[in-house]
């Protein structure tokens, strides 16, 4: 199904067809390559106000998810009944946020992205990190799909959430 990449933002580069590439090999890694997905890059000012709107935090953000299925257990693939709902939701990357705190722990801001889509995708298929238990699985999870793609790509891509709770 579908793959849609918005950049809502003109601050930061996006390389399109190396974020494209490598989220298509998220996609089957997880196994949700016939689900839809949004990907949309979004400025510091734009994630403020989604991340205030909806988690009630007024402070822009690295990544949110919206999840189509929303009431998936952990690793549970969404079981579509019509054609509609083979869609898997929208991850939104604050893009600026990223980069800015790339710039800070000199990372590589191509890897981190992909890293946060990950991470997204994660909870778009139910994954959280509320509690410690939920961490631990949401870890386990993105370890496995970075590891995954790290043999595909020969990179060192490492969870957002290895250093957190």
């Amino acid at each position: 199904m579908s793959l849609i990449i918005r950049n809502l933002q003109q601050t930061i580069p996006i390389r399109r067809v190396t974020l494209r590439k490598k989220i298509e090999q998220l996609r089957c890694i997880l196994g949700v390559q016939k689900f839809d997905l949004g990907v949309i890059c979004a400025s510091n000012r734009h994630m403020q106000w989604l991340n205030k709107t909806y988690k009630g935090k007024n402070i822009p953000t690295d990544v949110l998810s919206f999840p189509f299925h929303e009431n998936l257990k952990a690793g549970e693939l969404p079981c579509p009944c019509t054609p509609d709902e083979y869609n898997l939701g929208d991850i939104f990357l604050g893009v600026e946020y990223i980069h800015q705190q790339c710039e800070e722990y000199k990372e590589d801001y191509n890897n981190v992205l992909i890293v946060t889509v990950a991470h997204g995708m994660c909870h778009l298929l139910g994954y959280k990190h509320s509690t410690g238990a939920d961490w631990l699985q949401m870890y386990e999870k993105e370890l496995q799909v970075l590891q995954a793609l790290n043999k595909l790509s020969g990179t060192n891509l490492q969870p957002l959430t290895k250093n957190h709770f």
